[in-house]
């Protein structure tokens, strides 16, 4: 099964590239919410992020993201303690997740994760890498008026990823979302119909 990874920065546009794949055919595997679920009570990172964070970020016995992502995205040295832990357990979710759709006929997938080619390198098991582009002043601006977050919270999260621009050479298909919807649409689909023309 051929395997793309969908990136780009946060409030890019990621998630309505995704949309738009998954409307035309193509599996999408959410990194993200497969991240969410492993920080559940009865996820399999619970436990260990409650261990190395105490219990200051829970509400109501669940980890609270707001809490925990104020703490480690003021602090590069827990965000990597965070990310140790957490990213094993996503790609081994994700990994599970692609053999069960090639067991079940699919030869293509997409995998949507801001965090690849976050290292400069492409992962071996990628077929190729779908960059959503946008100017970082509209993606502070929608962190700002769609996510409700401050501004010294948004641009820590910008800050806290690696440049888009330093993955332009990993990637094999880019998508500027930097337009009207109408536009990114249209070149989504043109995407949606080269890779399923080559799966």
């Amino acid at each position: 099964m051929k395997i793309y990874g969908l990136t780009g920065g946060i409030a890019s546009g990621k998630s309505e590239v995704a949309k738009i794949l998954s409307q035309e055919g193509i599996p999408v595997i959410d990194a993200d919410a497969i991240g969410h679920a492993v920080l559940e009570p009865k996820g399999a990172g619970f436990q260990k992020v409650l261990g190395a964070f105490g219990d200051q970020i829970l509400t109501g016995g669940r980890i609270d993201r707001a809490k925990l992502s104020a703490r480690v995205f003021a602090d590069a040295t827990l965000r990597q303690a965070l990310n140790s832990i957490v990213h094993p357990l996503i790609q081994n979710e994700v990994a599970r997740e692609c053999v069960v759709l090639a067991g079940r006929g699919h030869k293509l997938a997409v995998i949507e994760a801001a965090l690849l080619g976050e290292n400069g390198k492409k992962d071996p098991f990628l077929s190729g890498l779908i960059l959503v582009t946008c100017p970082q002043e509209t993606r502070l601006q929608r962190l700002l008026h769609n996510r409700g977050m401050t501004l010294e919270e948004a641009q820590g999260r910008i800050a806290a990823q690696a440049l888009p621009e330093s993955k332009l050479a990993l990637c094999d298909h880019v998508i500027d979302n930097s337009g009207e919807i109408a536009a990114t649409r249209e070149r989504v689909l043109e995407l949606a119909k080269e890779l399923l023309a080559h799966d």
